[in-house]
């Protein structure tokens, strides 16, 4: 029997094509695999750049591309019979021999862009490369055929031109390099492409190779293993090298942290850590985040990743609210009740010295933030992303105001969730010692906790998820992106008895180029203050594809808008789009429901949504609507400048947050609108 490997782009091109086509190919890969009398036959292709390549006949009209090297078999591709012969003509495969991965090279179009390069770099006697000897080059990894091409190189704008020819284990250490860096650099650029250490490396051990690069290859050893690859969505399988490290990783010491922009795989990252300490590890796992609709989401996917039930029911998928919730009332022997709006007794504080707006945030920023329990912890305490300074005086005005709606809610027996959660992270902190024994079987701890979108978690919900598990080796792993904020909570993890190590993901491998860029001059593109100490930046995040620019497009009037709104939808379900592949966001209730009213009218059923119901979710193509000047941002949700400068400074942010948000979950395609005048934040 074959060894069989099956390629992350052949399940893509497989999943495109028709459902006869694609039932009949997975049918010859299962002969094939068996080594059936009746499974296709691999067929030499003439004049092949790479020897080693062969086409089977999978479908009618359509082969696969496969690399070859003795038993083992690598499906790289599936193409009609005249794009399949093409596509094995001009590609070649090697494995880099300073790592050991396999890559897959455009040979043509490399040899095609050399004359334009050479006619290019003739009139310059700089060459970005010149400083570099060829022997530090090849022990960077690069290929001795790319050697000549970069020897022509003048300029940053070579490098870019051939960048999407490039497998990206040549491309990162060349682009350091090209960016002044020095080979130590450049060499952990390279160190990044690779998830598997190897200390002997064959460049002619394709399988190997394979077995080393899991973004790109899976191998299959029965029919159920296949069938799984082929059916289950691509990132159950494959893993890109940061993706497959970070989650597998057998010991974090300490707490870990992963940070990233929209599209570089946290949540991916999330679902296998917690499936990898299921299955590897000590006791019980929870995988948490901050809202129920993102609940349903993790759990679903993770029961895609673990099939074995026993190992599935080892991990607890929650929202922290609702852990805090379960704590106490076990606590309490009742389910404690939760208010809901409390403006109004806000208002009845404020009185007219502070606004409720400012009270709600001092108290929920300040005072449950730092678990401060008296007005001499309140007076001495510091008072972080505020701008306005508090005399001794007003600070006990503060405080009396804060003991009135506390005591409110205690004499009716109502709390907030916020109230909930410290509540439940006191008593947490106080029993776990014994919670690790058997005096308390019912209320056992974690033994390792995985967060999701932590971004949006407050220092309460923090305390509580410390208290949760115990110190020691992979206690806690932590993923979030502090550019995706959408809630006012900045925090330290390091100041909450979290000490965290930091690794930070740069390639998005869901989002174009163009939508990421588009992304980044939304949000502005600057620093935040993050989960770990210091700021977090977006220099450096980049895509490997592209595709169409994002559409901005202004009406001189709503209903203009929301036509123009029907008039893409049904273009894009006419182009084949699935419904559920589309979704519509909106700042404001009311344009929601004028959009899904629209849409329903003309019989389009498709997620319509306000901004922070995007969060967590992905689709081919979005449309945001609204995004005009007095909506985006809203004027509501602005703490007044005269009141607190640095207040509104941090209300702009979240709200350019929540618009990046809506705009990054397109992988394909992204239009914007406004009627009127554009808001601020769309870039010009």
């Amino acid at each position: 029997m074959p060894r069989l490997a099956v390629s992350l782009e052949f399940t893509k091109e497989l999943g495109a094509l028709a459902r006869p086509v694609r039932r009949d190919a997975v049918v010859a890969v299962r002969r094939f695999l068996h080594n059936s009398p009746a499974g296709p036959t691999p067929e030499r292709v003439r004049n092949a750049r790479d020897p080693r390549v062969f086409t089977l006949r999978l479908s009618d009209r359509y082969r696969g591309v496969v690399l070859r090297q003795r038993d083992v078999y690598w499906l790289v591709a599936i193409l009609p019979d005249a794009e399949a012969w093409t596509y094995a003509q001009r590609h070649r495969f090697t494995v880099n021999p300073a790592i050991g991965v396999i890559e897959v090279w455009d040979a043509e179009a490399l040899e095609r862009i050399e004359p334009a390069l050479r006619r290019s770099s003739a009139g310059s006697a700089r060459r970005l490369y010149g400083h570099i000897c060829d022997t530090d080059m090849f022990s960077i990894g690069i290929d001795a055929q790319l050697l000549p091409l970069l020897r022509l190189m003048s300029t940053d704008a070579h490098l870019a031109a051939v960048e999407p020819l490039l497998p990206e284990s040549q491309f990162a250490p060349l682009s350091a390099l090209a960016q002044g860096g020095s080979l130590a650099e450049a060499w952990r650029e390279l160190d990044g492409c690779r998830c598997i250490l190897a200390d002997v490396i064959d460049t002619d051990d394709v399988a190997t190779a394979l077995l080393r690069t899991p973004g790109k290859a899976a191998f299959a050893a029965d029919r159920i293993e296949l069938d799984r690859i082929l059916t289950v969505p691509d990132w159950c399988t494959f893993l890109y090298a940061p993706q497959h490290t970070y989650s597998n990783w057998e010991t974090y010491d300490q707490p870990a942290l992963i940070t990233g922009g929209a599209g570089t795989g946290k949540t991916i990252i999330a679902l296998h850590r917690a499936a990898h300490l299921a299955r590897h590890g000590t006791g019980p796992v929870l995988l948490a985040t901050f809202s129920q609709v993102l609940v349903n989401e993790l759990a679903t996917k993770l029961d895609m990743i673990i099939d074995d039930e026993v190992v599935r029911k080892r991990v607890e998928v929650t929202n922290v609210d609702r852990l805090a919730y379960r704590i106490v009332a076990e606590h309490e022997g009742r389910a404690p009740t939760l208010v809901g709006d409390v403006a109004k007794l806000w208002q009845e504080a404020a009185g007219s010295r502070f606004g409720a707006a400012f009270l709600l945030r001092e108290w929920e920023q300040v005072i449950l933030s730092q678990n401060l329990r008296s007005l001499e912890e309140y007076l001495a305490a510091e008072r972080p992303g505020t701008g306005t300074q508090l005399s001794p005086e007003l600070k006990t005005n503060v405080w009396r105001a804060v003991e009135h709606v506390v005591g409110q809610l205690r004499a009716s027996g109502r709390r907030t969730l916020l109230q909930l959660v410290s509540e439940a992270a006191d008593l947490l902190g106080q029993a776990t010692g014994d919670m690790l024994g058997d005096q308390a079987p019912g209320r056992e701890p974690y033994k390792h906790i995985v967060v999701d979108e932590a971004q949006d978690l407050h220092p309460a919900q923090w305390r509580l998820l410390r208290a949760a598990v115990p110190p020691g080796p992979n206690d806690l792993f932590v993923v979030g992106d502090p550019h995706q904020r959408m809630f006012d909570t900045r925090a330290a993890l390091a100041g909450m008895g979290i000490p965290v190590r930091r690794f930070h993901l740069k390639i998005s491998h869901r989002l174009p180029h163009e939508i990421l860029s588009f992304g980044v001059r939304l949000r502005g593109g600057g620093p935040v203050d993050g989960l770990a100490e210091g700021v977090s930046e977006m220099y450096g995040y980049r895509s490997l594809q592209h595709g169409p620019r994002p559409m901005v497009r202004g009406y001189l009037s709503p209903e203009a808008e929301i036509a123009g709104l029907l008039a893409h939808v049904s273009e894009w379900l006419e182009d084949g789009v699935p419904p559920n592949q589309v979704a519509v966001a909106a700042r404001t209730v009311e344009l929601v429901r004028t959009a899904r009213a629209a849409l329903r009218a003309a019989g389009i059923e498709v997620k319509v949504t306000m901004l922070h119901g995007m969060k967590g979710l992905e689709f081919r193509r979005v449309a945001v609507i609204g995004v005009a000047d007095g909506i985006v941002p809203a004027p509501e949700q602005l703490t007044p400048a005269s009141e607190d400068p640095t207040a509104r400074a941090h209300d702009l942010q979240r709200e350019r947050g929540l618009l990046y948000v809506a705009c990054t979950r397109a992988n394909e395609l992204l239009y914007v609108s406004y009627s009127g005048r554009a808001s601020p934040f769309l870039p010009t």
